[in-house]
């Protein structure tokens, strides 16, 4: 399991609040009512909210390839290819009573699998790309 200390939170915090804002700009003109908490998602499509899963021990999973994730990878993550046939039966194998976050190069895997961990079941948020996490301070491996 990953551990993330006080001051890679706050460098992720700085580097998710840099990297949203486009984001945020959209979504604020939305029209729709009531906050993602209160539709039943996550608080953004990232990283604020994976941060605050880590700082309850989440579980890491990065869900690239094995070749990516033998190149590098967040010190502690797990290795779940979200491309790779057995993905399903993979995720069907996790506690649901744990929260996840997942990750991947650019944060297109991850918003995949995040989806369909949701919809397994899973309390999972999306952690982005790992080149944020980096640059955050998170240990690799």
């Amino acid at each position: 399991m990953f551990h993330i200390t006080r001051s890679q939170l706050r460098r992720l915090g700085a580097a998710v609040a840099i990297a949203t804002l486009p984001v945020a700009s959209v979504a604020c003109s939305d029209d729709s009512s009531g906050s993602a908490a209160e539709q039943g998602t996550d608080a953004s499509p990232g990283q604020e909210s994976a941060a605050a899963a880590l700082a309850q021990k989440a579980t890491v999973i990065d869900v690239r390839t094995p070749e990516e994730f033998s190149a590098g990878h967040v010190d502690g993550a797990q290795l779940i290819d979200v491309q790779g046939s057995s993905f399903d039966a993979d995720i069907a194998k996790l506690d649901p009573a744990t929260t996840y976050v997942v990750y991947c190069r650019s944060g297109n895997r991850s918003a995949t699998a995040a989806t369909r961990m949701r919809d397994a079941g899973l309390t999972v948020f999306d952690g982005g790309a790992m080149d944020a996490m980096v640059a955050a301070g998170w240990p690799t491996a």
